[in-house]
């Protein structure tokens, strides 16, 4: 079953994982100091990451994440929104590129 995926920028990493803690009911599955976190719920997919160009808050880009699907993927919708598309699996590879420190694989939910 997919899952929709939000994800949002911040300027205040530690800050946001405590307050969305609350809000999703359990920290994130994924972080990395001052700069990204992850939190994976059986309906949701949902990032935060610092963006100091960013307002906090602001969408960064939506999408699904799909176990059937076969590579990751993103266009635009007709609104100028990015919508990417991948799987669990795909989603842990390019947060370990990015944050190789991460060290993330992900569980089944």
């Amino acid at each position: 079953m997919k899952k929709l995926h939000i994800a949002i920028a911040t300027r205040d990493v530690a800050a946001t994982i405590d307050d969305y803690s609350v809000r999703l009911g359990g920290r994130p599955c994924s972080f990395v100091d001052n700069e990204y976190a992850l939190w994976r719920t059986p309906s949701l997919n949902f990032s935060i990451r610092y963006d100091p160009d960013a307002p906090a808050g602001e969408l960064r880009h939506l999408g699904w994440e799909d176990p059937e699907a076969e590579s990751f993927t993103e266009e635009k919708d007709v609104n100028g929104i990015t919508w990417e598309n991948f799987s669990a699996d795909q989603q842990a590879e390019e947060i370990n590129s990015l944050w190789p420190q991460a060290h993330y694989f992900p569980k089944v939910i």
